[in-house]
Parts: structure tokens; C-alpha cells; sequence
């Protein structure tokens, strides 16, 4: 009996690039015979494919702990990881990788399946073009293909796949949702109400909107439009939080793992955030959104789908961006 096409995508990270790719993965499933799916991904962002109905194998890799060995014991540890994924991957005996990254680190993975099918952006299309050199199947998507949703999947061209599936599948972690009901309760945030997510963090401080900004939406918002006000946040985000939820109606958040923040954006009438990981997951699961933009562009990465608004700062400047664009687009989003 022959066995079907094995594919393997490789796209490490960040978060929201993950999850715009996960795409990808439901167009090979539905539109393939008998495919086999392996997705290569950093460790951090594993835990977002977890229990993905499309996927046969996950290979998690770590790439930053990689660039972080300094003594001779980190090389020697580092060098041992590389050779252990490198022969994983060749056992697989991938037909096709796909790198949905454009990096060289990326390319390098690619290469190192020994797919004789390896396909990727033009070198123009790269973040890095010299990882083009690693592909030899290399996709210039159409000019219509202008969020990076619709990029990654422009890539299945060459596999003859033209009907896209936009689907993502996000894990469901059920203690993560007891708690998430559970604290909400506790904070009577009660079902039903309208409830508005502000996560005010970004790994990049050019992306963030100013806290006292967020803290004065928080204000309006629960003044004037009779909303309830989370404010969520990561490792590292724990004072900005306190700023815009501190003396107000807002409540703070306790410290979220992933599994912790899906339960909140299932259970979210708007989020508002910056170009990051919760954006986009948020958008996944069909919360509406407001995203805030600075250096990034709301066109190629904004909020996927219909029914969300994006407010791009003139100049680049994510602060210039005013309170009361904020404000007025959740409230048409809240109705």
C-alpha cells in the first residue's frame, strides 16, 4: 500500500505567527489524501498546537536556548540538541517541507528534512533572503494575498492546492476554563455582561499604547458604555496592569498561562491590544477585536476575519493614536 505525501511545516514562532499559519495545516488536511503533518515550532509556542486535529507530530525545538549558550557545557548541550532534531527530522522522511518563515534559521530546518520538495517565499518575499538558498520551490504570492494570513497559504501552490481552508483550531484546557469562570465570578464579572479585554503588553515597546491611555479607556469604558473591563497581562506586565486598573472599575487579571488567556477571550465581547500573540488569538477564536498599530502594518497583520477594527498610528507612532478612536471603535464593535 503506498503511503501518502509527509509534510512538514516549519514555522517557530512568534505566537501570532503560529497561529496565522494554522490555516496551512487545515488546507493540507482537508485538501490532501492521506497527508502526514508534522509541525516544526519553538518550545514557547508548542502549547498553541496542542491537540491540533490536523496535525500527526509536533516537533518542538529550541532555537533561543540555542542562541543563549555561552560556556563550553551550553555548546556541548546545545550541539547535542541540534544533532538529536537533526536525526528526528531525517527519520521522518519528509516528501515536503514547507518554511512558512522566511528566516535562515528556518531555512536551515527545512534543509535539514532532506525533502526533496522544499518550498518557500522568493527571496524578496523574506525576512531574510539568503534563506531562499535552502528552498527549490520559491512562491512570490499573488499581489491579492495582502494579509499574512492568505501569504502563508499562497505557499500550497506548488502542491496544486488552490482551495484554501481558513480554519484554527485552538486548544481547549478545561481547568484553565473552570478558573477563568471561577475568578470572573469571583470578581462579579457575571455572564451575559459586556465584557472588554485591554492587554496592554508587547514584547516590542514600539508596539505598546501608552498605559495611562489604556488606563483612561479602561475609565470610559466602564463610565460610559457600561462595560465590564479585564485587564490581562504577562510575565513581566505586572506593573502596567496595576497602573491601568489601579482606583478604577477595571479589574486586574491574575498572571495567565496560554491555556488561561484563551479562556478569557472565549469569554470576551472586544479585545483591545497591540500586534500581538492575544490579538491574534483572539481574532482565531471570532472575538471581536481592536488592534492598535504602530511600526507594524494593520493591512499585512491585522485582526483576521470580518468584524474587526484597526487603528493605524500616522507616522508610525503607536502613541499618537487617541483615546477616543479607542473608544468609539469597541463601542460600534459592542454595539
Amino acid at each position: 500500500m503506498s503511503r501518502g505525501l509527509s509534510i512538514a511545516l516549519v514555522k517557530l514562532s512568534s505566537l501570532g505567527d503560529v497561529v496565522h499559519a494554522l490555516p496551512v495545516a487545515a488546507t493540507l488536511r482537508a485538501r490532501v489524501p492521506d497527508v502526514r503533518l508534522t509541525w516544526i515550532v519553538e518550545s514557547r509556542e508548542a502549547a498553541v498546537l496542542r491537540d491540533h486535529p490536523g496535525l500527526d507530530a509536533i516537533v518542538p525545538i529550541d532555537t533561543r536556548r540555542w542562541r543563549r549558550a555561552r560556556g563550553l557545557g551550553d555548546l556541548a548541550a546545545v550541539v547535542r540538541a541540534v544533532a538529536g532534531a537533526r536525526r528526528r527530522l531525517r527519520r521522518e522522511r519528509f516528501d515536503v517541507a514547507v518554511d512558512l518563515q522566511g528566516l535562515i534559521k528556518s531555512a536551515m530546518i527545512t534543509a535539514s528534512t532532506r525533502a526533496p520538495l522544499r518550498i518557500g517565499f522568493a527571496a524578496r518575499r523574506c525576512r531574510e533572503p539568503l534563506g531562499a538558498v535552502f528552498t527549490n520551490r520559491r512562491v512570490q504570492p499573488p499581489a491579492a494575498a495582502r494579509h499574512v494570513v492568505d501569504q502563508y497559504l499562497a505557499l500550497l501552490a506548488p502542491l496544486g492546492v488552490t482551495e484554501p481552508v481558513r480554519e484554527f483550531r485552538l486548544p481547549v484546557d478545561a481547568p484553565a476554563e473552570a478558573r477563568a469562570d471561577e475568578f470572573l465570578a469571583s470578581r462579579g464579572l457575571k455572564p451575559g455582561r459586556r465584557l472588554v479585554v485591554l492587554n496592554p503588553g508587547s514584547r516590542r515597546p514600539d508596539k505598546r499604547w501608552p498605559e495611562e491611555r489604556f488606563r483612561t479607556l479602561a475609565g470610559r469604558l466602564t463610565e460610559d458604555a457600561a462595560a465590564d473591563v479585564l485587564v490581562v497581562w504577562g510575565p513581566g506586565e505586572g506593573e502596567a496592569g496595576r497602573l491601568i486598573a489601579g482606583g478604577g472599575r477595571a479589574v486586574l487579571g491574575l498572571p495567565t498561562n496560554l491555556y488561561d488567556l484563551l479562556a478569557y477571550l472565549r469569554r470576551a465581547s472586544a479585545l483591545v491590544a497591540a500586534d500581538t500573540g492575544p490579538l491574534h488569538l483572539a481574532a482565531a477564536l471570532g472575538t471581536p477585536c481592536v488592534g492598535l498599530y504602530g511600526p507594524t502594518s494593520a493591512v499585512r497583520n491585522g485582526p483576521y476575519g470580518a468584524g474587526h477594527r484597526s487603528l493605524q498610528a500616522p507616522g508610525g507612532r503607536v502613541a499618537a493614536i487617541e483615546v477616543d478612536a479607542v473608544f468609539h471603535a469597541v463601542t460600534e464593535l459592542l454595539g
